[in-house]
């Protein structure tokens, strides 16, 4: 079973849909004891990075995400979902991440001709051998949503980048956790493939 932390950050029936269309079990809960059970865990989210980490801490989930990411069960974070593994970002000055993963979020800085927020489908550059990415071309077509974008320390992490006015890691795995800035759940087929590969690892 794959469970879909609900927190009140949205974007979660779109995951589930697409999880469904897949044929893969699948629940949103915000229990905590749910969510230590399942075989998987997908943290989906839009909205601001303070508010939605004074959420997950309310329900105590900020301890359950960081319990079973050292458990070593396969863990995705999608959009916003990425950004709350670091350790903080420049949309909400003193508000401390998960902290599970190390990289700043920074705005994308304004630029001739680029609208913020960058909302569309954007190519993806693929590096390092993501296995979220097995099966899935180059320069691969997926869809963004964010005003705010990840760099991330440790390069090797990094599994895809786009370009928007800035290289944008767009997508990163550690061990057991990975994360998407785009959103798979409204990338068509590529999209589907990339949970697909979630789900089967």
């Amino acid at each position: 079973m794959i469970a879909i932390t609900d927190y009140d950050a949205g974007n979660l029936r779109s995951v589930q849909k697409a999880l469904d269309a897949l044929g893969y079990e699948n629940e949103i809960t915000g229990d905590p004891d749910k969510i230590r059970k399942a075989d998987k865990v997908i943290l989906p989210g839009v909205g601001s990075f303070g508010d939605a980490m004074e959420q997950l801490k309310k329900r105590n989930l900020d301890e359950v995400i960081k319990e079973v990411t050292k458990a070593g069960k396969p863990f995705l974070g999608i959009c916003l979902g990425l950004q709350l593994l670091f350790e903080e970002s420049e949309e909400s000055p003193g508000a401390e991440g998960l902290g599970i993963l190390q990289g700043k979020i920074l705005r994308i800085p304004d630029g001739e001709g680029l609208k913020i927020p960058h909302v569309g489908w954007n190519s993806l550059h693929l590096i390092h051998d993501g296995r979220l990415f097995k099966g899935v071309p180059e320069q691969s077509y997926v869809y963004f949503v964010h005003s705010y974008y990840l760099a991330a320390k440790d390069e090797q992490i990094v599994k895809a980048t786009t370009e928007y006015g800035v290289t944008i890691h767009a997508s990163v795995e550690q061990g057991n956790v990975f994360a998407c800035q785009f959103h798979p759940e409204k990338s068509s087929s590529i999209g589907a493939k990339i949970l697909k590969n979630f789900c089967e690892i």
